[in-house]
């Protein structure tokens, strides 16, 4: 006999049942399941909302400490601009450096964003409804600081005149041949369709920040919020819209990185002439993205308070995605080694050489950090639901991807076909301070937007409290899935 939630009542107010083992199972599954747990609409508003009103002292440390070191981003970025691009370590072998590195793993980490949140809607993945937007906010933050990195990296900005295809006096167009020009293109594509992707989602939550504010904020709401009302035809035609983007942007993330990829496949750099490169870099782009998104998870629920949101079901599944991308970048990272290995040419051999030479301890944090520590913990669910595990796992896969990037772009330059060419690269004091500061950046960014927008897309959360139901089948309670509600 199969037993469901009545009809009669809201979602929100279940009808436990009289057996007491059933309603242990009943409880039991609250307590681990977002989707079986729903309170209602007010209380869930009233807790977003809370944490978006409260600024309290540690806040505006945190945003006083974050604009300093965006400030002197913005202080060294001037100083680089007029003394030009000499007073960095770049030289004659290595002339991309640590910002080019910035480029690609700032790509990287925005990349996840919107795929876990499209992929995961299409497959009708539910873990994913309370952590979208969270996603959705690092592919839109990390796209805009990637996007600096082509200007920074050209020194003198006004150059940029040139690359845009307007006629000019001079009658320069753009070289469609030139990397700097892919970049602006690929970031350009992928942040006008995550913008469009993540704002259209937003609309019912703005609305809902609308009708619960005063003042300047409501102001400033509803004019965000275009007039939703929530309305039959409203939802349908975000649904069908947000389905058809969804098909969209995923494509767009696979083509974007791999053009990214191609600025390096394409020349006849040891090391870089690879045809494995655009899915290598999917992958990894995937690897640290996923590894930002649960850092993020973490933050947020300790610091606003969404342990009623954010459960060890998401943590654990976002643990095992994170698992399989850590399986997927070993498998195309060694089987680009082992090709270039085994073909034994003189120019590969030089690039070999870096597992002995000065950047060997580099090269093995970066296999350690991606590989041992992933592997080696993640297939623990006990690790995977715990804060502090994977905060420390996170933080040491963000590591190894960024040395992965800088060995890729700096190392392999530092070791070409011509030995009198060698040059060992160290950055200068401007590429430090430019690197770290955007990492401020992007984090008071994304501080501040935390305390603007709705981080937790409740209209998803509601849809999915109320297609999820629990049915008795003999003596056990099992979580089942309608789409009438």
């Amino acid at each position: 006999m199969l037993e469901s939630r009545a009809d009669s009542s809201p979602f929100w107010q279940p009808h436990d049942p009289e057996d007491e083992h059933l309603a242990e199972q009943v409880e039991h599954g609250r307590e681990e399941h977002l989707l079986l747990d729903p309170l209602p609409p007010a209380e869930n508003n009233a807790i977003v909302l809370e944490s978006m009103n409260k600024t309290g002292k540690a806040f505006w440390m945190a945003v006083l400490g974050l604009g300093g070191l965006t400030l002197a981003f913005l202080a060294t970025w001037i100083v680089q601009i007029f003394s030009g691009i000499g007073v960095t370590g770049l030289n004659r072998s290595v002339m991309w450096g640590p910002y080019i590195a910035n480029l690609i793993y700032f790509i990287g980490i925005g990349h996840a964003g919107t795929f876990i949140s499209a992929a995961l809607r299409l497959l009708r993945m539910d873990f994913k409804r309370p952590i979208a937007r969270a996603a959705e906010l690092i592919t839109l933050f990390g796209l805009a600081v990637a996007a600096l990195f082509p200007i920074i990296h050209v020194g003198r900005i006004w150059k940029l005149f040139y690359m845009m295809p307007i006629p000019n006096q001079r009658e320069l167009w753009p070289n469609f041949r030139s990397a700097l020009f892919w970049d602006m293109t690929a970031i350009t594509t992928y942040i006008i369709g995550s913008t469009l992707f993540m704002y259209l989602a937003l609309l019912p939550d703005l609305a809902m920040a609308r009708d619960h504010s005063t003042g300047w904020r409501r102001k400033i709401y509803r004019a965000l919020a275009l007039g939703w009302r929530g309305t039959e035809g409203e939802w349908h035609k975000m649904e069908s819209t947000s389905n058809i983007l969804s098909y969209v942007i995923i494509p767009v993330m696979f083509s974007v990185h791999t053009g990214v990829s191609w600025n390096l496949a394409m020349s006849i750099q040891p090391g870089w002439h690879s045809t494995v490169f655009g899915p290598f870099f999917v992958a990894g782009a995937l690897f640290s993205g996923v590894a930002a998104v649960i850092l993020v998870m973490i933050v947020i629920r300790k610091t606003m308070r969404f342990g009623y949101f954010l459960r060890e079901e998401h943590f654990n599944a976002m643990g095992l995605f994170l698992l399989i991308m850590s399986f997927t970048w070993i498998y195309f990272y060694f089987a680009e080694w082992i090709t270039n290995w085994y073909g034994n040419l003189p120019m590969e051999k030089a690039i070999q050489r870096m597992l002995t030479g000065d950047l060997a301890p580099l090269f093995y944090l970066m296999l350690f950090a991606n590989i041992v520590v992933p592997v080696g913990t993640l297939w623990s669910r006990r690790v995977r639901t715990s804060l502090p595990a994977m905060f420390v796992i996170c933080v040491f896969i963000q590591i190894g991807m960024y040395i992965e990037r800088v060995v890729i772009v700096s190392g392999f330059l530092s070791r070409n076909e011509l030995p009198f060419n060698w040059v060992n690269y160290t950055p200068h004091l401007p590429e430090v301070l430019i690197t770290i500061g955007t990492f401020g950046f992007l984090a008071l960014m994304y501080l501040l937007a935390t305390r603007v927008v709705p981080i937790i897309p409740l209209w998803e959360v509601y849809e999915g409290q109320a297609m999820q139901a629990t049915r008795r089948i003999g003596r056990a309670i099992l979580p089942t899935r309608t789409e009438s509600h």
